[in-house]
């Protein structure tokens, strides 16, 4: 039967004892984690179909489950956040008996160990040995030369690379490499997945096998704590449930409550539905805060909602919003911070992105103030759907099909920047919306400079009162 190798351990992930031969031992998989091993390592996967969490990666054929199931040579990347699953798929990996299985961390070997462990895996493949699946956690932290010393046994499939990394791999691989192996993306793991794995701890003899209850608010308050981290959840768990045992009298089954949480994890549990009123008082404190430029409660709220675990990506979208509906071009840079913020968020996430956030919060909160594009907008709206429509006027309807001309349409458009001023009088609104003001800049900031720039404008496009010389720019 094929060994399992392990060139080095891995904080406590891979307990393997090398052999004096090639390091390389007799057990067809990964040892039974002992009693006092962390929670998360007892309670990890005894096969792919007790995986939580990665679904779209888990359909029949798909290349994780073939990779797991021994019947897939590809190379793979899996790309996560940290407790989404990746160890333990190299766990999973490991299990399977037609293969020879290393591991290694990039955080402590080199090139020396890389390549050591290809002459191995080449002299195991010519001798007709089981193919070698070579798991490299944390890959990212390679150099390019370290990843370089990769590619040639990739490529030839001396080894089938299963690596792991929790950075962005198209800026922490090289290309070349990258080309060579299967991209899997794992999501972070949502509520109701931890919530799952966490009732299973509490029961499942590998865990802590009824030996502790836990209050709904207590599981409340680490299910947002894990912030998607099953990992970071059992650990809390763990803590917790050693709290509760330790002050147990002995009359019954000790319960976890959310005191006996908060001090096993120092963390205060915030009374924070993401579903319930407090989601919708606390946002809207947040964005009235801002309104009303107090950039320290607004801060506060921001605190608030991304300790009790609000999906970050809402509160971008909000900040979206308000830069348009209380800022607009009182500060023309505020959307912008906003989007920006947002890409952030996408592209960087949590814990990182908290700092875009900010940041973008103290923009908004402090720029000056309008909501004349959201008057102007609205009151727009509010005359379309009264019926205030009306023809388009023919000098700017579409010309540029044949017949068109045959039909009045843009004969007599006058094209702005054909004037010195970049501006012409003539008609853009119909005719029952002539003279109509929507939009009435502010003298706060940067719309002071348009209420001063506007009348001047409209003058021109009018045609009423003192539009100056044709040279004058408006």
């Amino acid at each position: 039967m094929p060994g399992i190798v392990c060139v080095m351990q891995t904080d406590g992930l891979f307990s393997l004892e090398p052999s004096p031969a090639d390091r390389s031992i007799s057990s067809p998989g990964f040892e039974a984690p002992s009693p006092d091993a962390p929670l998360a390592v007892r309670l990890r996967p005894s096969g792919i179909d007790e995986l939580v969490g990665q679904d779209h990666l888990l359909a029949p054929g798909a290349p994780l489950r073939r990779l797991v199931a021994g019947g897939a040579p590809m190379s793979v990347i899996l790309w996560g956040p940290p407790g989404c699953g990746k160890t333990t798929i190299a766990h999973l990996v490991a299990e399977a008996d037609d293969r020879h299985f290393v591991a290694m961390s990039a955080l402590t070997a080199g090139v020396k160990e890389v390549r050591e462990v290809i002459d191995t895996a080449r002299r195991r493949r010519r001798a007709g040995g089981a193919p070698t699946v070579l798991f490299i956690d944390e890959v990212h932290r390679f150099t390019k030369t370290q990843q370089d010393s990769l590619l040639a046994a990739v490529e030839d499939r001396t080894v089938t690379l299963l690596a792991a990394t929790t950075e962005n791999p198209y800026f922490s691989i090289i290309s070349p490499l990258l080309s060579r192996c299967v991209l899997l993306t794992l999501k972070p793991l949502d509520d109701e997945a931890v919530r799952g794995l966490v009732r299973r701890a509490l029961t499942d003899p590998r865990g802590l096998g009824g030996t502790v209850t836990i209050a709904a608010e207590a599981e409340d308050h680490l299910v947002r704590l894990a912030g998607g981290d099953v990992r970071k959840a059992l650990t809390a768990l763990e803590a917790a449930a050693g709290s509760a045992l330790a002050i147990h009298d002995g009359d019954g089954v000790p319960e976890i409550d959310v005191a006996t949480a908060e001090r096993a994890v120092d963390v205060a549990a915030l009374r924070y539905d993401r579903a319930g009123d407090a989601h919708y008082d606390v946002i809207s404190a947040f964005i009235k805060s801002m309104r009303g430029s107090d950039v320290d409660a607004a801060m506060h709220y921001l605190a608030r909602m991304l300790t009790a675990g609000e999906d970050p990506r809402f509160i971008a979208r909000r900040l979206i919003i308000f830069a348009s509906e209380d800022v607009g071009l009182a500060d023309p840079t505020a959307l912008t911070a906003a989007v920006n913020a947002s890409y952030a968020v996408q592209h960087v996430g949590l814990p990182e992105a908290q700092l875009n956030l900010a940041q973008a919060v103290a923009h908004l909160a402090t720029a000056p103030k309008s909501n004349a594009v959201t008057t102007a907008i609205f009151a727009a709206i509010a005359d379309v759907r009264a019926g205030k429509a009306g023809s388009v006027p023919p000098h700017l309807r579409d010309a540029h099909y044949a017949g068109s001309k045959g039909l009045g349409h843009g004969i007599g458009y006058r094209y702005p920047h054909d004037d010195a001023r970049g501006v012409v009088g003539q008609q853009y609104p119909p005719d029952d919306l002539v003279g109509v003001d929507y939009y009435r800049p502010t003298g706060h900031g940067g719309e002071r400079h348009i209420a001063e720039r506007l009348p001047k404008l409209r003058a021109v496009v009018r045609g009423t009162g003192n539009t100056g010389r044709s040279e004058e720019k408006p």
